[in-house]
C-alpha cells in the first residue's frame, strides 16, 4: 500500500510559478514510477507528466513541455515545478503511483492516487 498526499496548490496570476509536492508513505517508494494528472471542471482527468522509478527519465504532455518539470527525491517525495502558468492550467492536480518501470500516460495504469490539490491561475 502506498498513500499519497499532495500539497502546494493555490491561486497564482498568469505567468507565475507554483511547486507541487506529493509525499508518499511506505518504504517502497523507489518501486513506483510516479505521475501527475490534472482535472479541470467538467473535463476528464488528463496526464501531465511522469517520472521513471529511478528518476532518470521523464516525459510530459505537449501543452506543458518547457514550462513544467517533474522530479523526485530519496525522501519519498515527487515534485511538479510549474512555471509560466496559464489560465488553462487551472485544475485539480493529482499525483499517482504505478508499478510500471517507466510510468504511463494512462490513468488505468496507476495503482494509487492522492486526494488532489487545487491550482487556480488568474488572467
Amino acid at each position: 500500500q502506498v498513500q499519497l498526499v499532495e500539497s502546494g496548490g493555490g491561486l497564482v496570476q498568469a505567468g507565475g510559478s507554483l511547486r507541487l509536492s506529493c509525499a508518499a508513505s511506505g518504504r517502497t517508494f523507489s518501486r513506483y514510477a510516479m505521475g501527475w494528472f490534472r482535472q479541470a471542471p467538467g473535463k476528464e482527468r488528463d496526464f501531465v507528466a511522469a517520472i521513471k522509478r529511478s528518476g532518470g527519465s521523464t516525459y510530459y504532455t505537449d501543452s506543458v513541455k518547457g514550462r513544467f518539470t517533474i522530479s523526485r527525491d530519496n525522501a519519498n517525495t515527487v515534485y511538479l515545478q510549474m512555471n509560466s502558468l496559464k489560465p488553462e492550467d487551472t485544475a485539480v492536480y493529482y499525483c499517482a503511483a504505478t508499478q510500471s518501470l517507466h510510468g504511463s500516460r494512462s490513468r488505468a495504469d496507476y495503482d494509487y492516487w492522492g486526494q488532489g490539490t487545487q491550482v487556480t491561475v488568474s488572467s
